[in-house]
C-alpha cells in the first residue's frame, strides 16, 4: 500500500529506541524524510545507523535535543524549523507513590510528556495550515483512562495528552491538516522490558512467567495477553501519518490490545 508520504518530512521525538524508533524506520522505508530525535548523541548517531544498515536508500537524520525543556525545543526548532509530520512520541513514566511525588516530581512528568508535544506543535502547525496539509500526533497510553495508582502523575499527562490533540483538531476545520491521539497498552519496547526484567529477576522468576502473572493480575481486560510489539504500534502510528488516514481526525486511535474496555 502506497502511503503517499515520500518526501514529506517526519519528526519522532524520543524515537533512538522503542515504539519511536519503530515508527520512524516504517516512515523511513515509506520514503519520508525522516528526523530521529534524543537528547543523546550516540544514542542518536546508533538510530540512523541501524535504518541505514537495513536501507542504505533511508533519508534518515538527528536532531539532538532535550525536549523536557523549552531550551531544547527552541534548539531543535532552530536546527528543524518545518515538519509536515510531528509524532509526538517523546514520554517518561516512574512508579512512585502519589504521596511521594513532589511538586519537582509533577512538573518534570508535565514538562517531558505534554509541553514539549505542545511546544513543538504550537511551531509548526501554522506552517502546516498553510501549506493545507499536516499530521500531529501525539502519542499517548491506556493509562490515559485507566490511571495507575502506582503513578498517577504519568497518568494525568497521558490524559492531557487527548485535550491538546483533540483542541488542536479544532483549529484545522475545512483543511487537510490533522490532529489525532494514540493510545497504546504495555508494549515490547527497551523502557518498559527493562524494568520489567528487573522485576522478574528480583522475584527470581523468568520474563516469561512475569509476563503471564503481569497480565493475568495487572491488565486482566488485555485481550492479546502478551506485550504488543513495537512494530505492530508503529502500523497504525505511520498510516495515521499519511495521506490515506484523511478522514481521522481530532480521534483518540487505540493500539491497547483491547486493555481498555470500552466501545469507543
Amino acid at each position: 500500500m502506497d502511503l503517499k508520504i515520500q518526501n514529506k518530512i517526519a519528526l519522532v521525538t524520543g524515537s533512538s529506541l522503542g515504539v519511536g524508533f519503530a515508527t520512524a524506520k516504517k516512515l523511513a522505508n515509506e520514503g519520508a524524510k525522516v528526523y530521529i530525535n534524543s537528547r543523546n548523541k550516540t544514542n542518536v548517531d546508533k538510530a540512523i545507523k541501524k535504518i541505514k544498515d537495513e536501507n542504505p536508500e533511508a533519508l534518515v537524520f538527528g536532531v539532538v535535543a532535550d525536549l523536557s525543556t523549552k531550551e531544547g525545543c527552541d534548539k531543535l526548532l532552530q536546527e528543524l524549523p518545518y515538519v509536515d509530520i510531528l509524532i509526538n512520541n517523546l514520554g517518561i513514566f516512574e512508579p512512585k507513590e502519589f504521596t511521594q511525588i513532589t511538586d519537582e516530581d509533577w512538573l518534570i512528568m508535565f514538562n517531558t510528556n505534554v509541553m514539549s508535544g505542545v511546544r513543538l506543535s504550537r511551531a509548526y502547525f501554522p506552517k502546516m495550515l498553510e501549506n493545507n496539509w499536516g499530521r500531529i500526533i501525539f502519542i499517548s497510553s491506556e493509562s490515559a483512562y485507566q490511571i495507575p495508582k502506582e503513578m498517577i502523575h504519568y497518568g494525568m499527562t497521558k490524559t492531557a495528552q487527548l485535550a491538546v490533540a483533540r483542541g488542536i483538531a479544532e483549529l484545522t476545520r475545512g483543511t487537510n491538516v490533522t490532529s489525532n491521539s494514540i493510545i497504546l497498552g504495555p508494549s515490547n519496547s527497551e523502557g518498559v522490558t527493562t524494568f520489567l526484567d528487573d522485576y522478574a529477576k528480583s522475584q527470581n522468576i523468568t520474563f516469561e512467567e512475569m509476563e503471564k502473572e503481569f497480565f493475568q493480575s495487572v491488565r486482566p481486560t488485555s485481550l492479546l495477553q502478551r506485550f504488543t510489539d513495537v512494530e505492530e504500534i508503529a502500523n497504525l502510528i505511520v498510516y495515521t501519518s499519511s495521506t490515506l488516514s484523511s478522514a481521522s481526525n481530532g480521534a483518540v486511535l487505540r493500539a491497547d490490545a483491547g486493555v481498555v474496555q470500552a466501545a469507543i
